[in-house]
């Protein structure tokens, strides 16, 4: 484990190797892939706005790099084909929000679960007890995802549902979805 329960925080690991697929800390050489895939009209419409600008995205992603608080990773294969991308933010004490995830049509089937088991997996080891985050109203498919995970809707605004989930609710689903992991997932930091 990374941190005790005292010292909670946000911190980017190099990368967290899962079963099929690794998140791996964002580099601004992925600018244009991150472009691309926030861009699109099928998987772009349910996540804050992204300038098409590569040149915009490659200074986001330096100036990412020496920020503090967030986690923002590429969702790649073990050959580094770009699957998609997942983040973490937003720390609230023991809570931290999840998003900005986004992944790419051509992924393999598994790739959404896999991805969003790396993030929780990664979150506990870094101590978080629980996680918060939105999802877009008309995002169904999303929806039911977080719903079958255990998350749970605490309110919402007039774009998004709020959603909560507990450590033990993370931990049920990373036991009942355990065949999509390896027996330990690797966190290099």
């Amino acid at each position: 484990m990374k941190s005790d329960s005292h010292e909670v925080a946000i911190i980017p690991a190099q990368q967290i190797k899962g079963r099929t697929i690794r998140l791996r800390n964002v580099a601004p050489s992925d600018a244009e892939f991150i472009v691309n895939i926030r861009t699109n009209d099928k998987k772009g419409r349910f996540i804050s706005a992204t300038s098409g600008d590569v040149s915009k995205q490659r200074k986001w992603l330096e100036d990412y790099l020496i920020s503090q608080g967030q986690a923002y990773f590429l969702i790649t294969d073990f050959d580094d084909t770009q699957l998609g991308t997942v983040r973490m933010y937003d720390q609230q004490g023991d809570s931290f929000c999840w998003g900005s995830w986004v992944v790419a049509e051509a992924a393999p089937s598994h790739c959404a679960i896999e991805s969003a088991l790396l993030l929780y997996t990664f979150a506990l080891d870094l101590g978080f007890e629980r996680a918060h985050f939105d999802v877009r109203k008309g995002n169904l498919s999303v929806i039911k995802f977080h719903e079958r995970f255990g998350a749970e809707r605490t309110g919402e605004t007039e774009e998004d549902f709020l959603y909560s989930i507990s450590k033990e609710k993370i931990l049920s689903t990373l036991a009942k979805y355990r065949k999509y992991l390896p027996e330990k997932v690797e966190i290099i930091y």
